[in-house]
């Protein structure tokens, strides 16, 4: 019997009550990116559209890869010469990596100098430069132009990258996080270096997750489910938690009876802040770990019947997930009604004095946990539409949500009271057009 919170067919505070389906791909739709406020690249491995996010309409079909792609990150390019340019630049496993022109949806330009697959994308748009991470680190100008790299790493290569101030970034290379940074060379305008100056070795496992909080503060989550906050400034450990499946650092959970656990139910599988909490998917659950109290504050151990897939923080202090099952959740940070603590008993000691110092340490006992706010996250959405993984998503704000399985479809998310007053508010200006046809006729 599965152990996920439900919800009925009432679902008062969900909104998303109507729903676009896409289709048109013929295989797995495994990344979404933004370009402006009301358009997104859906991404497969041999295609991708651009899609208008109001309608559903298709602008643009663009080839080039040969095999699935593997990263993917937008670029506005200007040079002060010319208009800024929406570019988006994607890797693939055939080693290549593609500029693409969004507005046109023409391919720019085509690298295919790799000696092993890129991974992952970044673009550091003050110094108007974008890195490429696999076997090495490339950097690389808005030209295509490689600036610099790396010696080889490892075969498995970079994973993930973060930026960090002072022109440095994370790499996870395997259990190691590497801290390099980027300077101008002397030589000319346009040379760059990229030097190695710490490797961080905290992780007992594969880091699985890699997401910058601020300027101050970046988090890391390994495959056997540690996250470790890090300082961005001298990348010292600042806290750490390792404990996200015992159900004795959260009494309050009720714990699963299971012979075995598997390394997917503890891997920390995606990450993402709101700069006072970092939202973890960890196996199936979904943990919101406060980063002043330096404790998870709230958690979902089975919040969906799958692994998590991406979780994203709302503005109304909600969450959105999604997961292998083909599931969207809503789920909502809720404070919880403290009961009051009960009174430090009187008896022999206590008149005698003996028992007054343990008497104090009852009351600061009972002063802190009276002063520690308690939540937990409670399900307010269940969004159906997806019959396999859903990838992951996009979040538009009032237009909406939009996700992408392996079902091949997208699905936009919209608020049925918004579409259905943005549909009586274009009916009564129709209607009012052709009052005023007809008076003038």
């Amino acid at each position: 019997k599965s152990s996920v919170q439900t919800i009925g067919e009432e679902q008062i505070q969900n909104p998303y009550t109507e729903l676009l389906v896409l289709k048109g791909h013929q295989d797995i739709v495994r990344f979404l990116v933004q370009i402006d406020g009301c358009r997104h690249f859906p991404i497969l491995p041999l295609i991708f559209h651009d899609f208008v996010f109001q309608t559903g309409e298709k602008l643009h079909e663009l080839h080039g890869h040969t095999h699935k792609i593997t990263a993917i990150a937008p670029f506005s390019s200007s040079d002060g010469t010319e208009e800024e340019t929406d570019l988006i630049i994607t890797a693939s496993a055939d080693r290549t990596v593609i500029v693409w022109d969004c507005t046109s949806g023409r391919q720019v330009q085509k690298v295919s100098c790799f000696h092993s697959t890129v991974k992952c994308l970044t673009v550091l748009q003050r110094l108007n430069v974008w890195l490429s991470g696999g076997s090495d680190l490339c950097v690389w100008n808005r030209k295509l132009d490689l600036l610099c790299k790396t010696s080889h790493l490892t075969d498995a290569g970079i994973s993930a990258l973060v930026e960090l101030p002072k022109n440095c970034v994370a790499a996870a290379v395997g259990k190691e996080l590497i801290i390099f940074r980027l300077s101008a060379s002397n030589t000319g305008s346009e040379g760059w270096n990229v030097l190695e100056v710490k490797r961080l070795v905290d992780h007992q496992d594969n880091i699985s997750s890699l997401v910058s909080v601020n300027d101050l503060t970046f988090v890391t989550g390994s495959h056997v489910g540690e996250l470790i906050v890090w300082d961005a400034l001298d990348w010292t450990k600042q806290a750490s938690e390792c404990n996200f499946w015992d159900s004795s650092v959260h009494p309050d959970v009720q714990p699963e009876i299971k012979l075995s656990q598997s390394p997917n139910e503890t891997s920390v599988q995606h990450l993402t802040s709101d700069e006072e909490c970092v939202f973890a998917a960890v196996g199936k659950g979904i943990y919101v770990y406060n980063l002043q109290m330096k404790r998870v504050i709230a958690c979902q151990r089975t919040a969906h019947d799958s692994s998590v897939l991406h979780i994203e923080k709302l503005p109304n202090r909600q969450l959105i997930s999604c997961s292998e099952d083909g599931s969207v959740r809503i789920w909502e940070l809720r404070e919880k009604q403290q009961l009051p603590a009960e009174p430090v008993p009187t008896g022999f000691f206590n008149m005698w004095g003996f028992g007054r110092a343990n008497k104090q340490a009852n009351q600061a006992a009972k002063k802190m946990l009276e002063n520690t706010p308690m939540y937990f996250l409670e399900l307010v959405g269940d969004l159906i539409g997806h019959s396999s993984a859903v990838q992951m998503f996009l979040y538009f704000g009032e237009l909406g949500l939009a996700t992408c399985s392996a079902d091949h479809l997208i699905i936009l998310w919209k608020d049925g009271e918004r579409e259905s007053s943005l549909r009586s508010l274009a009916l009564f200006k129709k209607l009012a057009r052709n009052g005023d046809l007809q008076l003038k006729l």
